[in-house]
């Protein structure tokens, strides 16, 4: 049975489609048990960059802009750690970016504003882009977090940015031993001044005279160390996904649907019949599972506990989550160190029509072949339907392509060097896909013949 990419978006939450799907993915990996490969051809084989940022296929062009160290309109230089981002339609067709920096105490660029913690160097900046793929302006946004890996946009028009960390004072302490039982004593680096493990909200549109906004953690959302986040617009559920080996996949339930600072209840995922599901290895693809959930009462944990008590009421282990992107009803979120080689794995959740009903899961993609797919981080749902994935892994990075019968195709690659990519998001008019490399720091937006694959 065949039918197109928008198709499959349109009806995949059918019995039929998933069907489908499962029976397709079954037959790739068939192959790939026989030794063949798994890659799809995609748009076709890369070319080289002549400027050696970015291979692409042919038709595709790119334009770079706002890389580390260039001055932004508000006067300070643009912080380094591209990581996570989300467009927004602008005023006049222009296109909104909101852009985090997954920064460190000790890293050598910060984002400079108000600051939640003055100790701390991460935070988001906000880009404007012309209809022309143009940088227009580029500014602060929000100043004195701890690595801000990832997050999602919310449905009313802003960014949730989430910190990838859970310092606190008590564990950071002014001073530390160096070397290791040396009796001497250096400042250190990491050192915090207040607890981190939150996520922030900032408006996608705020004017550079404005300053970066008032730091506010969402405590209530959890402490822990956050990936990223994505929002079902029916309900108001946000869903959140923690990178650690031992991870959980979460959802908030806001008290107030588009007002995450009124708090709300924290859950963890838990797989019926199977109590503290380990899915790194041996979990069937493409059989999909319901769910249930279990409440966390102990969100703000003095410790970083929240999945501990989680897994020990039953919640499912997931190994390291990472990106999360909503598309048409359905959730699909990456496990970067998942499968039996650690390479990778895409899960794809559909909830329940309401907050009782608990939904399922399934293993949607695991190739166990790093030539395939090598530790997948940041993700987008096309508007064309594939999904988008962003290594993180060793040796060459990939923009690696999942279509809806389960073929992976690498799009984009790295030719800079050997960092990841991150960010990787549609403009609203999909005719535009922009990513970074992390570092040095770029920012890219791709266009071509989408629609001739």
């Amino acid at each position: 049975m065949a039918f197109s990419r928008r198709q499959f978006f349109t009806i995949a939450g059918a019995t039929a489609a998933t069907l489908v799907v499962g029976d397709t993915l079954k037959a790739v990996y068939a192959k790939a048990a026989q030794g063949k490969s798994l890659t799809g051809s995609g748009y076709g084989p890369l070319n080289p960059d002549p400027d050696g940022l970015l291979d692409l296929p042919d038709g595709f062009k790119y334009r770079a802009f706002s890389r580390t160290g260039d001055i932004m309109a508000d006067g300070n230089p643009v912080p380094g750690g591209h990581d996570g981002m989300a467009t927004f339609a602008g005023p006049n067709r222009s296109v909104i970016l909101v852009r985090n920096h997954e920064l460190s105490p000790n890293s050598s660029t910060q984002v400079i504003g108000q600051k939640y913690d003055e100790l701390c160097k991460g935070g988001t900046s906000t880009l404007i882009v012309s209809p022309k793929r143009e940088l227009i302006r580029d500014y602060a946004s929000l100043a004195g977090t701890y690595r801000n890996c990832a997050g999602g946009l919310t449905p009313w028009g802003s960014w949730i940015s989430c910190e990838e960390n859970t310092s606190t004072p008590e564990t950071t302490p002014e001073t530390i031993e160096q070397p290791a039982n040396s009796g001497i004593f250096v400042p250190n680096p990491n050192r915090v001044s207040k607890r981190h493990g939150y996520n922030f909200e900032v408006p996608a549109l705020r004017k550079p005279k404005k300053g970066t906004v008032d730091p506010v953690p969402l405590i209530e959302m959890g402490r822990f160390n956050h990936e990223a986040v994505a929002i079902d617009p029916r309900t108001g559920i946000v869903y959140e996904t923690e990178d650690s080996g031992d991870s959980l996949f979460y959802r908030f339930i806001p008290n107030k649907p588009g007002k995450l600072e009124a708090g709300g209840i924290l859950e963890a995922l838990k797989i019926k019949d199977m109590p503290q599901a380990i899915t790194k290895t041996n979990f069937p693809v493409n059989e999909p599972k319901e769910v249930e959930w279990v409440r966390i009462e102990d969100y703000d944990p003095e410790k970083d506990t929240v999945r501990k008590e989680g897994f020990e009421k039953g919640a499912a282990q997931f190994a390291r989550g990472e990106g999360i992107w909503y598309g048409n009803g359905e959730f699909y979120f990456c496990c970067t160190s998942g499968g039996a080689n650690s390479g990778g794995q895409v899960w794809r959740y559909i909830p329940g029509r309401n907050k009782r009903e608990g939904g399922t899961i399934e293993l949607f993609v695991e190739p166990n072949d790093r030539t395939i797919l090598d530790m997948p981080d940041n993700i987008v749902v096309a508007p064309f339907g594939d999904l988008i994935l962003c290594e993180d892994g060793d040796g060459d990075n990939f923009l690696v392509g999942v279509t809806p019968g389960g073929e992976l195709y690498q799009f984009a690659r790295n030719a800079l060097n050997d960092n990841e990519f991150a960010g990787a998001c549609f403009s609203p008019d999909g005719q535009t896909l922009f990513v970074n490399i992390q570092t040095p720091g770029i920012t890219f937006a791709i266009w071509g013949p989408w629609n001739k694959k």
